[in-house]
């Protein structure tokens, strides 16, 4: 049986056998609905649905353990077809600055209560470079909740170097509610509404005074929503990809995210300087928007740093909308090498060891 490879984020989760030249086969949404048991029914109590909603991933990181457990309970038992009494291997994906205390807990999770045979974590940024064919360069992840930029050499991760920011897509998500909600203010939007256009319409503008004529005067599209009202949508659509290149926009005082990589590569030693900018990874689905990879390389062309990001495209035979799963295709590929080379975390290494063993054996 292939190990099974976890990429759970603060959207989606990304799950499916080490296979890594294929896109995940399971790919469902982290947030979960609570479901109560109905006791007014007699003999026939059915399940029913509670409105309230549970996050098992905030920002990139597991906050909620039972519905972490939960989740993962549906992913490998009937996602999976894992059978209980022969749980297999399983591989997790993590993102930048994990607390030691979450890995631990983890861990603890898998071999005390789904029995599994063998354990490995790697962080996204690694599995990220290794689905691109490297083992050295600088990752650029704009997730649901974060945006982690790190540069890695040697299939290490250069923490000092690293960069962490809680803002993502999420927060482009609330932007364009409230840029819709001034140009609309009679349509009443709802969550799903909101990304659902950010999805469909949200694209970059070439570069900054091209942003700036698009505020001024922008061709409207009309969208009619499940519902049947009916929202115009112009100017704003350019407003969520310039937030990433304008952070002042979402009210943050910080560079934009070329600057900031340039930054980050700033502090590793020079002679790396080259083999980092130029092995350049985009990753998340914020990254797949119309016109991004345009502007970043024009912004990278004129950022701070003698030598400028360029990015790598991936391999042809890799699976279309790659940056949107790369951490899972690596952690596919990196499977397929620790399992069979006994480098992972085994049942015997958790009973000797106890969950600290994870900080010793995944790095």
């Amino acid at each position: 049986m292939e190990a099974a490879v976890i990429d759970a984020g603060s959207q989606l989760l990304k799950a499916g056998s080490a296979v890594p030249d294929q896109a995940p086969p399971m790919i469902i949404p982290s947030q979960m609905i609570r479901v109560v048991e109905d006791g007014t029914s007699g003999d026939n109590n059915e399940s029913v649905f509670e409105d309230v909603t549970v996050d098992p991933v905030v920002r990139g990181h597991i906050r909620n353990w039972d519905a972490m457990e939960d989740l993962l309970h549906y992913v490998l038992y009937d996602g999976l077809d894992w059978e209980e009494g022969n749980e297999g291997q399983i591989l997790f994906t993590e993102p930048l600055c994990t607390p030691k205390a979450v890995r631990e807990q983890l861990v603890q999770l898998m071999f005390e209560t789904f029995n599994v045979s063998g354990f490995y974590a790697s962080e996204q940024a690694v599995l990220s470079l290794y689905a691109v064919g490297r083992i050295s360069g600088c990752t650029v992840d704009i997730g649901h909740g974060k945006i982690d930029i790190a540069p890695v050499l040697e299939g290490a991760v250069q923490h000092i170097a690293s960069r962490r920011y809680e803002i993502g897509g999420v927060d482009l998500t609330k932007l364009l509610a409230q840029e819709l909600g001034k140009s609309n203010p009679l349509v009443n939007l709802n969550a799903s509404d909101v990304e659902m256009l950010k999805v469909k319409y949200s694209c970059c503008a070439e570069d900054e005074l091209a942003y700036e004529k698009t505020q001024r005067s922008s061709d409207e599209e009309e969208h009619t929503l499940p519902d049947g009202q009916v929202i115009r949508i112009g100017r704003e659509k350019y407003t969520v990809g310039e937030a990433l290149f304008q952070p002042s926009i979402l009210g943050i005082e910080a560079h934009g995210i070329v600057e900031q990589l340039a930054r980050s590569i700033s502090i590793v030693s020079s002679e790396n300087h080259r083999q980092l900018l130029e092995n350049t990874v985009l990753c998340g689905g914020t990254t797949s928007m119309p016109g991004f990879e345009d502007r970043f390389q024009k912004e990278a062309s004129l950022c701070s740093s003698a030598i400028r990001p360029s990015l790598v495209k991936p391999p042809e035979y890799m699976p279309d909308k790659l940056t949107e799963y790369s951490a899972w295709v690596g952690g596919a590929i990196l499977a397929k090498v620790v399992f069979p080379q006994n480098q992972h975390v085994t049942k015997g290494d958790y009973d000797e060891t106890g969950p600290s063993i994870v900080h010793r054996k995944c790095f």
